[in-house]
């Protein structure tokens, strides 16, 4: 069967990237220790989660399995309502809307709230999703560089209409934090709108696991906050969390939310249990981090090994050779010695900053980060 020109453009594109090696595919792994998943805490496969959740199905089992319809035909009830007064009073905000991803919720705010007029003021290693947003939006938009205040300084005199600010707390590629304190302080100072996506602080940060806006007691100061669940939460799903006046806007406003289908219900009943849990995983939260401190002190001990950054569960390791070819290998190597450990390559990070993606979670093990170490050793 012969292809078709359109198919054949394709097929070229796949090729294309093949050949430089950045090819994606999709491909499953069991039995190997993970260093991979998000699942930073352990909820996605925690047992007294599954149980709570058991529990609750019987309480609303009144409620549909699926979600029927988009939330302002038919698929709305009470159980979104409770849950999003749960989110709202739990990150400190004053409402929240329920979004079917963190990746719908970062599009869906990004392209409904900045206006024709306004301007946007990104850091370049902002996520893929708060990019796609602004790209739905009207509105100019500027990079500025990663963590650096004074050329977001310098990038503010472009400013017209309405300025917001977008930063992710902890970063998902790097895992370092944004300069909060001091980001919203000249936020508030040029009544500039800062925007926080917290995918990847929610649960590790904060009293209860709130995120890094409360932790550092910054929310009076941020507009709004993105709040993921498919990483620490152990679940699926993200809200805006601000003021209510943001939460109807959205509503009427923001076409990622007003023309899709709901979570079904057994996803809320989920984040309404994770919620219950997460207070209680204070310790699990320090565990984390004091293995996550262990495992970087041991990497950057290896020759030829770059491991950063400093005080996250995040952990890039850069092979100073910077030789791409070595470093999927060295990959693959740790895979077929038990550890699952991914490169992530250009095009996600830029050309020159390939490296291995290896996260700590709250239910590895000295022993596991020991063997990583050694086999990274033998590996380089």
């Amino acid at each position: 069967m012969s292809r078709s020109p359109l198919s054949n453009k394709l097929q070229q594109k796949l090729a294309d990237r093949a050949a430089q090696g950045n090819l994606r595919q999709l491909k499953t792994t069991s039995g190997l220790v993970d260093f991979c998943s998000n699942d930073y805490l352990g909820l996605a496969r925690s047992e007294e989660l599954r149980a709570l959740i058991h529990k609750y199905e019987d309480k609303y089992k009144h409620l549909p399995m699926g979600a029927t319809g988009s939330r302002l035909l038919s698929g709305n009830h009470t159980l979104f309502e409770e849950l999003e007064e749960t989110i709202a009073q739990y990150h400190h905000g004053e409402a929240a809307l329920l979004f079917n991803s963190g990746y719908a919720a970062n599009v869906g705010l990004l392209s409904a709230l900045p206006q024709r007029g306004d301007t946007i003021f990104y850091d370049d290693a902002i996520h893929a999703s708060i990019k796609d947003g602004m790209r739905l939006s009207f509105a100019k938009s500027y990079s500025f560089k990663h963590n650096n205040l004074e050329d977001l300084r310098r990038k503010l005199q472009h400013a017209t209409g309405t300025a917001y600010v977008v930063v992710e707390s902890v970063y998902s590629m790097d895992g370092d934090k944004a300069p909060l304190m001091e980001l919203a302080q000249l936020c508030h100072e040029q009544n500039i709108a800062l925007l926080v996506d917290e995918a990847h602080a929610v649960g590790l940060y904060g009293s209860k696991g709130e995120g890094l806006t409360v932790a550092l007691g910054l929310e009076d100061k941020v507009f709004a906050q993105v709040i993921t669940f498919g990483k620490a939460m152990g679940s699926h799903g993200a809200a805006v969390v601000g003021p209510k006046v943001l939460r109807d806007y959205l509503v009427n406003f923001s076409r990622a939310f007003i023309y899709t289908t709901g979570l079904p219900t057994h996803a809320l009943i989920t984040l309404q249990c994770a919620y219950k849990l997460l207070p209680e995983l204070e310790k699990a939260r320090q565990h984390v981090k004091k293995l996550a401190s262990y495992l970087l002190g041991q990497l950057n001990s290896i020759k030829g090994i770059r491991c950063t950054p400093e005080k996250s569960v995040i952990l890039s390791v850069f092979l100073e050779s910077g030789d791409v070819a070595a470093l999927k290998a060295l990959a693959l190597y740790l895979q077929t010695n038990g550890f699952d450990v991914r490169p992530v390559l250009s095009p996600t990070v830029p050309q020159g900053q390939e490296r291995l993606r290896v996260i700590v979670h709250a239910y590895n093990t000295e022993e596991e980060i020991e063997g990583l170490v050694k086999a990274i050793a033998k590996g380089t």
